[in-house]
């Protein structure tokens, strides 16, 4: 346990939307505008600015642009004001740059904290097959099984048919086979352009309507999402998914296992930790950030999984104080 986790007088879950706050109001200014690195490099700037004055301090673990090159709040770089209490930082401006980009739905700004030395770091091990859920699917799946029986015991637990079931997949090629075996089941399917932080922490949040999601995505992002998982009681499953045989080299020379099963406590494995996130544009799980004449109006999620506390703020920001946040 961190003495002085959270400071006297100040809640640094609290002080952590105020980051996500800084960047989802600074991406959602380009949403739509088809230049997904300046809306990166302004969320990242906005978030860098307010992260230095948050009590902590704070070694990224998991850094922004790692996988295309985007600016970077940088892996290893220290945040925060310098105080205890010493933390890991994993953090996404944007999970979903494509979708601000483009001017769609599930764009978020996310950041995670834990106690330092429980945040799994990925190495060269950019991408995950992945499966969560919330938590009446925890202790129930098991990436190891096929996707039949995956949904037929989920089904099971949360009394509906498999027909009533969501499961929700990133929309890419290598996909196709697991959409279509999802499809044999009768269960239904949101398929998502990106942005597959929301996508598994929407299968514990009540009102998205999605139960379960399946596929490969970013290794970065599965932490930063089992940090929300575990503050909602939900389980996140991984098995590293090496893109090619020099890829695969490089995570075996780092010491990774790629048949090993990562669980939810592999990847954060304290409940001393934190996540926030802040809707940019409008999707399942937030509302995005809109631009009144006399507010800018935020939602945010905010998490602590030491109490199993989830909280949703709405914020309505002056626009002349917005920099200041």
């Amino acid at each position: 346990m961190i003495s002085g986790w959270v400071s006297p007088g100040r809640d640094l879950a609290l002080e952590l939307v105020r980051t996500t706050e800084a960047a989802a109001i600074a991406g959602a200014r380009w949403l739509g505008r088809g230049d997904k690195i300046a809306a990166d490099q302004a969320a990242v700037d906005a978030m860098r600015a307010v992260l230095s004055d948050v009590q902590m301090e704070g070694t990224v673990i998991i850094g922004e642009g790692e996988k295309d090159e985007a600016p970077m709040l940088y892996n290893g770089e220290v945040v925060g004001n310098g105080q205890a209490p010493h933390v890991d930082v994993a953090v996404d401006p944007i999970d979903g740059t494509t979708l601000t980009a483009t001017g769609r739905d599930g764009a978020i700004a996310v950041i995670a904290v834990a106690e330092r030395g429980t945040m799994f770091d990925p190495g060269p091990a950019v991408y995950m097959e992945k499966l969560a859920v919330g938590p009446e699917g925890a202790g129930i799946v098991d990436i190891r099984l096929p996707v039949d029986k995956n949904l037929r015991a989920l089904a099971k637990a949360r009394g509906k048919s498999i027909r009533d079931l969501n499961a929700m997949v990133l929309d890419r090629p290598r996909h196709a086979q697991l959409i279509a075996d999802i499809r044999t089941t009768g269960a239904r399917i949101t398929l998502i352009q990106d942005g597959d932080v929301a996508g598994a922490i929407a299968t514990a949040w009540p009102e998205s309507g999605v139960d379960i999601l399946f596929g490969i995505g970013g290794t970065p992002e599965g932490v930063i999402a089992a940090a929300a998982l575990k503050s909602m009681g939900g389980d996140l499953q991984g098995r590293l998914w090496p893109r090619n045989e020099e890829e695969r080299e490089a995570v075996e020379d780092a010491g990774f296992d790629v048949d090993k099963i990562i669980g939810l406590d592999d990847l954060i494995s304290s409940d001393n930790c934190f996540f926030a996130a802040t809707g940019i544009s409008s999707g399942s799980l937030l509302k995005g950030v809109t631009f009144g004449t006399s507010s800018v109006t935020t939602q945010s999620l905010v998490m602590r999984a030491s109490s199993g506390t989830v909280r949703l703020i709405e914020a309505f920001h002056r626009p002349e104080k917005v920099a200041k946040l």
